[in-house]
């Protein structure tokens, strides 16, 4: 089956659906980005609108760059205790090609052993 001349089966939409994936996780980082921009236009205290508003091409770039710091902060806290490596430990087991490659690797190892 063809969709727009491109071959539409199993394969096709799994890469389409990591497409989507990937796409989603950008469109979530602009939301954050626009939640945001609308809390700091949206503030009521006098003093905090003015100073931003005197100051948009100081805060707002400021706003961006320490949003990136504080990205990268939960980044590393993630990979240090170790939640991105129990989650990718998880997800591989659900992989059934990696099962077969990993049951693979146990039969070579269980031949090498018989033969020592």
């Amino acid at each position: 089956m063809k969709i727009f001349g491109i071959q539409a089966n199993k394969r096709s939409f799994v890469r389409w659906k990591i497409y989507i994936d990937r796409a989603r996780m950008y469109i979530g980082y602009i939301s954050f980005v626009m939640i945001v921009f609308m809390f700091l236009n949206d503030l009521k205290n006098e003093s905090i609108r003015t100073f931003l508003d005197e100051n948009k091409w100081i805060t707002y770039p400021l706003m961006m760059i320490l949003f990136v710091i504080f990205s990268l902060i939960l980044g590393r806290l993630d990979t240090k205790f170790g939640f991105r490596k129990e989650e990718m430990r998880n997800s591989s087991t659900e992989n059934p090609v990696l099962m077969e490659i990993l049951a693979s690797v146990k039969k070579i190892e269980d031949r090498e052993t018989d033969k020592k």
